[in-house]
């Protein structure tokens, strides 16, 4: 008889706490109980899963291949479960999603609103994260879909174009240029001081390669790791600027964007998954629902 399910994550409990009685408490059975099933799942296995000796315990060269794959298998196995819930009606389900930052400041909201107005019986789990963690949420079946600019990815996801996004230099209206002044060329920049999102924002670092290929250097007096904080900041800080996505630009009346010669390089944006996941009818719904919203918001289309 092969080992069971109750094994298998009573092996990765042990794995993960690196103790037996933390791990017994997180499963809430007796130490007793759990040593006794790990030894009868090295009987089934035929080999020394966990090294008891020393401090703490910790998985043997076989116990680390044979949770590699206990792990898999229960990823497929709740892949499994969800595929036997979901409802193609869309009568209900439920969605994990994943954005970097700077989508939460102009994108998630029309999303949930559309999802929500089309699918109400659709439950939505948000997170913001960095596109390395949300591509290693995906392979874990941890969230369902992700949100990232396109770039190299790990092996196993899948990328679809969704829209290019594009950004520009942003003043408070109060202190605009004449409209049909010529764009500001990039060297001008060097007298301006800037107030710009920390480099815990790709944003960051896509602006910091356009400064350093045209070798500008302006004053940067001002960082912050929320969009939110950058376009308030702007707003009431005479002769500030700051570099923003268009589409969060056009969403605050009182800033505006200046035009830079060259122009900052366009970024697309990709909605991500796993290659190999089952793609719930709420997945493949919030899919359609993206495309037709950044093409009714007038997003160039990657």
């Amino acid at each position: 008889m092969g080992p069971e399910l109750r094994h298998l994550r009573y092996l990765i409990a042990v794995a993960e706490n690196g103790n037996f009685t933390r791990a017994a408490e997180e499963l809430r059975i007796s130490q007793p109980t759990l040593s006794q099933q790990i030894k009868q799942l090295e009987r089934v296995v035929g080999a020394q899963l966990l090294d008891r000796g020393g401090r703490g315990v910790h998985l043997t060269d076989a116990g680390e291949a044979y949770v590699h794959y206990a792990r898999r298998a229960l990823r497929e196995l709740a892949a499994a479960d969800r595929a036997v819930l979901d409802v193609a009606d869309l009568s209900r389900g439920h969605l994990r999603l994943a954005m970097t930052p700077t989508f939460t400041a102009y994108l998630i909201g029309p999303l949930v609103r559309a999802m929500h107005e089309r699918h109400p019986g659709i439950t939505l789990d948000v997170r913001e994260m960095a596109k390395d963690r949300m591509e290693a949420s995906l392979l874990a079946d941890e969230i369902d879909l992700g949100i990232a600019f396109e770039g190299p990815h790990l092996p196993g996801i899948g990328a679809d174009a969704l829209f290019t996004e594009t950004l520009s230099l942003v003043v408070a209206a109060s202190a605009a240029p004449d409209p049909d002044r010529a764009a500001l060329p990039v060297r001008r920049l060097a007298e301006r001081q800037l107030a710009l999102l920390s480099s815990d924002f790709v944003t960051r670092e896509h602006v910091d390669a356009y400064l350093a290929e045209h070798r500008v250097t302006p004053p940067i007096v001002v960082e912050a790791n929320s969009v939110q904080a950058i376009t308030e900041i702007v707003q009431r800080v005479p002769g500030l600027a700051t570099v923003l996505p268009d589409a969060v630009t056009d969403d605050h009346p009182h800033l505006v964007p200046v035009a830079l010669d060259p122009p900052l390089p366009a970024r697309r944006v990709a909605l991500l998954h796993r290659e190999s996941g089952y793609r719930s009818a709420a997945a493949r719904a919030f899919t359609a629902l993206a495309n037709g919203l950044v093409r009714e918001r007038g997003y160039a289309t990657a």
